[in-house]
């Protein structure tokens, strides 16, 4: 059995930035007010113009990624990509990125529709992939454009989303050095799918001149169960996939959670011992940016210096569905 691990992320934000001063001039709302609540500050919100969709985000941060780990793309033999904001219905945004990269070989692709959780699942399908040998190197990939899910009058929901995509290439470790995904762990509860959900707009409920005009499609969220939800659940499986790896909490060098709210980090952090100084937080400046919130967190943790190859790094996620997921592994 392969030994996997990861071998270069990448990310990448649109240009325009709107901060909670900008939210103040379209709805009841303050800087203060937002912060206290969430720990956002800003969040980046795609142009319309093109260049910025999922896909274009998902190839800029691709490239990164490729440059850090010395591939070409040609050596992508899967490509995973979680979002809930695909470019269109069909064909899969996967295979939109194997075209704009240039990919020839026909690698497999798929879409990912785990909410929040999707990089997460990601990961751990692509650890599985590489384990039995069914791929080499996959390209994992979280990219969202919530801006354009969100009703922009709802001052419950518009403050805490914006748009960025993160990207992992996950691969055999052919180095022989230590670093290994160690453990890994996936879940969903579908009975709190109304905590969070987006109702309309599918084949149960397409879309009508009326569910627009009155506004009845864009996500809807349960922000008090949510959080009862997501906290209990998040320390639940940092602790599952310490066990199964046989590892002390207090030897994670590196929590990289979801960035939903600094409330949810710090509450979890709290219910696991965990210092905040061991906890990779930037909501402050993208929000919450779904399935690309933990990659894009991961890739600045290691571009300013604080995770490094050989820490012991724990992603934990959770999301509409209700889906959930953690992967311990040695970087």
């Amino acid at each position: 059995m392969h030994k996997s691990k990861i071998k270069g992320t990448g990310m990448f934000v649109p240009k325009k930035v709107m901060t909670n001063f900008d939210l103040e001039s379209i709805i009841d709302t303050s800087d203060e007010w937002i912060y206290e609540r969430t720990g956002i500050r800003q969040r980046h919100i795609c142009s319309k113009e093109g260049g910025e969709y999922p896909t274009d985000m998902a190839y800029n941060a691709t490239l990164d990624a490729l440059k850090d780990a010395n591939m070409e793309p040609e050596e992508i033999d899967m490509i995973l990509f979680a979002s809930v904001t695909p470019d269109m219905k069909l064909p899969n945004s996967a295979s939109i990125l194997q075209t704009k990269l240039g990919i020839k070989n026909q690698c497999a692709c798929l879409d990912i529709a785990a909410a929040c959780s999707g990089f997460v699942y990601g990961v751990n399908m692509a650890d599985s992939m590489i384990k039995t040998g069914l791929a080499k190197n996959v390209l994992v990939v979280g990219s969202e454009m919530l801006s354009q899910e969100v009703d922009w009058k709802d001052r419950r929901i518009c403050i805490l989303f914006g748009d960025g995509c993160g990207v992992a290439i996950v691969g055999r470790n052919e180095d022989n050095d230590d670093s290994e995904i160690l453990a890994s762990c996936l879940g969903a509860d579908g009975t709190g799918k109304e905590f969070f959900q987006q109702p309309m707009g599918g084949a149960v409920n397409p879309l009508t001149p009326d569910i627009i005009i009155n506004r009845e499609h864009f996500m809807q969220m349960k922000g008090t169960e949510m959080f009862k939800v997501a906290t209990r659940t998040l320390a639940k499986n940092a602790k599952k996939v310490c066990k199964m790896a046989d590892v002390g909490l207090d030897q994670v060098d590196w929590v990289v959670p979801h960035q939903a709210n600094v409330r949810i980090i710090e509450t979890t952090a709290k219910m696991l011992g965990a210092p905040m100084e061991k906890v990779i937080v930037n909501i402050d400046k993208y929000a919450n940016t779904s399935a690309a919130t933990v990659p894009m967190a991961f890739h600045e943790a290691i571009k300013d210096g604080r995770i490094k190859r050989g820490d012991l790094v724990l992603f934990d996620a959770f999301g509409a569905g209700l889906t959930h997921g953690a992967t311990l592994f040695r970087y």
